[in-house]
């Protein structure tokens, strides 16, 4: 069979395709970055960046970038096909932990699973093994979660607030005894001085947060990034203009949840609901 003909002349690595597209698109509109900015609302430098690979911005920003080439669906699906490279994961990801390391403060919203700094090693097993981690890796990596927990353990903390959806603890683990360790652990670091837990109930309708799960680092640079995920990939912010769109709709949703007491007391109700199991 003979070898595949190039035909457009453009990379085959999806993430370099999606900046050259970028960049020629900006080219053949004849529009400069700063003019780009002045239209579209972003910072010139995220479009700098999108366009010499550093960084494939938020999809926010990538369907607007459509709208105004007018190109229909070809970005979107070019930024799908570029994120959806597991190298470019893991390296966001190795920048997150680095970055949460070195956090003063975090904020997360939860849309269906506990926080990696506040789950259990029975919880964290049963997340990672339903995620089809199994064998040396998902020991591995368990290990590694509860080493993690340190983060809030140590002599100076950061200051670490986490709103729960109702949907959360509602979600319980089919081992028993390993959900009431869960919540019974949630409690207990909703009484440390540097960790506030609200809970978001049912009640509170519809939100810009429906259908994601986001932490905010505060840096000692005085920066905020942002950290969105889903149960197949994540994505890191640090764009000024996107974390701080993100972070109104975190308000909005901190505005909504029940306040720390209230919602202490909502974990506990859901402790008391937790069947006894019947071989004790």
């Amino acid at each position: 069979m003979p070898p595949r003909r190039v035909v457009t002349g453009r990379s085959p690595d999806p993430r370099r395709r999606f900046a050259e597209e970028l960049r020629l698109l900006r080219e053949q509109k004849g529009d400069s970055l700063r003019r780009l900015a002045e239209v579209l609302g972003w910072d010139a430098s995220l479009f700098g960046k999108m366009e010499s690979g550093k960084t494939l911005g938020s999809p926010e920003v990538v369907e607007a970038l459509a709208q105004h080439y007018g190109v229909g669906d070809l970005l979107l699906t070019l930024w799908e096909l570029a994120v959806g490279d597991p190298k470019q994961f893991k390296e966001q990801y190795r920048r997150y932990m680095a970055l949460e390391a070195e956090a003063l403060s975090m904020w997360h919203f939860g849309v269906s699973t506990v926080h990696g700094l506040l789950q259990t090693e029975g919880y964290a097993r049963a997340l990672l093994g339903a995620g089809g981690i199994a064998g040396e890796e998902l020991t591995r990596q368990v290990e590694a979660r509860m080493g993690r927990r340190q983060t809030l353990n140590g002599d100076d903390p950061p200051q670490f607030r986490t709103i729960l959806s109702e949907a959360v603890l509602r979600t319980s683990l089919t081992d028993t005894e390993e959900w009431q360790k869960q919540l019974e652990y949630l409690v207990e670091m909703s009484e440390r001085p540097n960790i506030t837990l609200q809970v978001l109930p049912f009640s509170a309708g519809l939100h810009g947060l429906d259908s994601t799960s986001v932490i905010f680092l505060r840096l000692s640079s005085g920066c905020a990034v942002a950290y969105t995920e889903n149960a197949h990939r994540g994505e890191l912010i640090e764009e000024t203009a996107s974390v701080e769109r993100l972070q109104r709709a975190y308000d909005a949703v901190r505005d909504r949840a029940l306040l720390p007491d209230a919602s202490r007391k909502f974990v506990m109700r859901m402790l008391e609901d937790v069947p006894c199991d019947p071989s004790t």
